[in-house]
């Protein structure tokens, strides 16, 4: 099995963090503890999920997240910068098109290396740069 970590943008870990670490510096000086408590809890959530994000090559099949994709089934794989909610955190992203109107959008961090597990597995997959 080989597991490939997402790519994160830079300006993501930038935004979370403004967005989060704020209101928990403002709850300490303020004393109010359960707006840092929350704010706390939400970016350990936000953390366990940047953590979670792992693309899967088990066998012949592809595991994100909670989907189990056949590798040949895959029929192209394109890249796009496309800002739909997927489970990347890079806007560097790739579409992998499979089945026969399926498609989910991807950031491995080593983008070639994985692309090329998944043509020694269906080598009939369509790559388009």
């Amino acid at each position: 099995m080989k597991v490939y970590r997402s790519k994160i943008d830079w300006w993501l870990i930038i935004v979370i963090f403004i967005v989060f670490c704020y209101p928990m510096v403002e709850g300490v000086l303020s004393k109010d503890y359960v707006m840092f408590s929350v704010s706390f809890g939400i970016l350990s959530l936000v953390f366990l999920m940047f953590k979670s994000i792992k693309y899967k090559i088990d066998g012949e099949n592809l595991h994100i997240w909670w989907t189990k994709i056949d590798i040949k089934s895959i029929k192209k794989i394109y890249s796009t910068h496309n800002p739909l909610s997927s489970p990347a955190l890079s806007l560097d992203r790739i579409a992998v098109v499979y089945n026969k109107y399926d498609e989910v959008l991807i950031s491995p961090k080593e983008r070639e290396d994985f692309i090329r597990e998944l043509l020694k597995i269906n080598p009939n997959i369509v790559v388009v740069a």
